[in-house]
This record gives structure tokens, C-alpha cells and sequence, in this order.
């Protein structure tokens, strides 16, 4: 099924089949301009598969999220993808998982993302990685969920939004209480300790 207009007719949405605890990789479609996002993503998807961990992601095959899927798979763990229909016909989606999700909407997306998510894991990306990791945030400080949050610092990518979020919060927009609650990591190993403790996750409020 190579076809993306193939799949959009065939294929129907599974149920869930993963035993694992799922963390959610919002990351790029691309893969950057220096080899350290790719390596770190890499090396992320990896690692996140030998602690015991699967993955819930965009479901694409391409850029950074192409190349965490493939390596947590590569390395035994379960991965969930999750992609709109209307991207079918430049995102192609990736056919190896063990469960792909053909939805009708961002929405729904982000949503089925986020109810099967344990944590959630910015790597670096572009809008719609920016989008997501703030929306997740947004609904934590509505209390919607209590799930960890990371920005993975990788090479300093987030340091300019991390300066921004404490700007807010110094000019009384945001309560520190909330900023506290989006971590950012530097470095993998405050990645494991983050989510060292997490099992399967509890339901978001919708």
C-alpha cells in the first residue's frame, strides 16, 4: 500500500492494540539544517524504546517524525500514528505501524494524541510543532490534564521561546506556576527522569 489515494480508501481507523505507555513526539517534518537535530531525534526514539516506552506521533514517513517512528520501531517499541486525510497527498504516512489512525481533522488529531499520551515531547520543528506543545500546555493550565510536559533543548532550539514564556511570565501573563509546568530538558537523561515514573495514561478531559 504505497499509495497515499490507495490507503485513503482502504484503510480503516484500528483499535487500540498497544500495551505500552505511549509518549507523545511532536517534532518536524523536516529535519533541519544540522545533523544534531536528527541524531538527537534519533537517539531519543531509541532510548525511549530500550526504557519501555512506545510512541504516539503525526504518522507521517517523513522528516524528523519519520525518523523517530522508524527507530522506535527499529528497536521493539509500539508506535501510534495519527494524520489528517487532507495530508495524505504530501505527508505520506507511514504504513509500518502498529496502529495508523486516517482522521478528518487537526482536531481530531490532536486529540486522539493527546487522550493516548502518558507525556509529551517537543522535539525541534516548526509551527505546528510550536502549536501543539503550547496547546497541550494551555490545557494543562486549564486543567484538563496533569501529564508531563517537555521542550527538548536540543542545540538551544527552544531557548528564544523559553525566554519569551518567562517574559510573560514577568510581565504577569502567565503564572509561574503553569510556566513551571512545561520542562525543558537539555539533555536526554532529564527526559527519563521526567517520565521514569509514568504507566498507562489517564484520561484527558475533553
Amino acid at each position: 500500500m504505497n499509495r497515499a489515494t490507495d490507503m485513503n480508501k482502504s484503510f480503516k481507523n484500528p483499535t487500540a492494540q498497544t500495551q505500552q505507555p505511549l509518549i507523545a513526539l511532536y517534532c518536524g517534518s523536516r529535519v533541519g539544517n544540522k545533523a544534531i537535530y536528527l541524531e538527537s531525534a534519533i537517539q531519543l526514539a531509541q532510548g525511549l524504546a530500550v526504557h519501555g516506552f512506545g510512541v504516539v506521533y503525526g504518522g507521517a514517513s517523513i522528516g524528523l517524525m519519520g525518523q523517530v517512528a522508524d527507530t522506535a520501531m527499529d528497536h521493539g517499541a509500539e508506535v501510534v500514528g495519527v494524520i489528517p486525510e487532507f495530508m495524505l497527498d504530501y505527508e505520506i504516512a507511514n504504513d509500518r505501524l502498529t496502529e495508523l489512525h486516517i482522521v478528518k481533522s487537526m482536531h481530531e488529531r490532536k486529540a486522539i494524541m493527546a487522550e493516548r499520551a502518558s507525556a509529551f515531547i517537543a522535539l525541534p520543528g516548526g509551527l505546528g510543532t510550536f502549536e501543539e506543545i503550547l496547546e497541550i500546555a494551555t490545557w494543562s493550565q486549564l486543567e484538563q490534564h496533569q501529564k508531563p510536559m517537555m521542550l527538548y533543548n536540543v542545540n538551544g532550539f527552544y531557548n528564544h521561546l523559553i525566554a519569551q514564556l518567562d517574559h510573560a511570565v514577568a510581565e504577569g501573563f502567565l503564572p509561574p506556576q503553569h510556566r513551571a509546568k512545561l520542562i525543558v530538558c537539555n539533555n536526554i537523561q532529564e527526559i527519563y527522569t521526567a517520565i521514569q515514573s509514568l504507566k498507562k495514561p489517564e484520561n484527558v478531559v475533553m
